[in-house]
């Protein structure tokens, strides 16, 4: 998959003018048992960076930040294998994203710390 990454752990994949949009494994792990989702709902704007949703596990809450602006069209309401749909607004946000490479040194980096 050609995904493309916030420093947050959120990811994004553009196909055509939707975006399927995720929370990384390397996120995923460092949550641990998750006991709380709060999902943005069908029709909401979201914007690059800005929080729409919230997980909390038994480790910490943290907000859920898009890694792209348009609106949602769909929800994973089960939240199994699938993420998130956004009907993308502006393509040229994901030139701001880290790509795959970029996304594990960052994280190499991050648990350093």
């Amino acid at each position: 998959m050609d995904l493309k990454y916030l420093d947050s752990h959120e990811w994004v994949k553009v196909e055509g003018n939707s975006a399927t949009v995720g929370i990384t494994d390397h996120a995923q792990d460092h949550l641990g048992d998750v006991v709380y989702i709060e999902l943005p709902e069908v029709g909401n704007p979201v914007s690059q960076g800005d929080s729409f949703g919230v997980v909390e596990s038994v480790k910490a809450t943290n907000d859920i930040n898009s890694p792209i602006s348009g609106k949602v069209v769909e929800v994973n309401e089960e939240l199994n294998d699938s993420p998130g749909l956004v009907e993308v607004s502006d393509s040229g946000e994901l030139k701001s994203l880290m790509d795959a490479d970029k996304y594990t040194k960052f994280c190499e980096e991050d648990d350093i710390y």
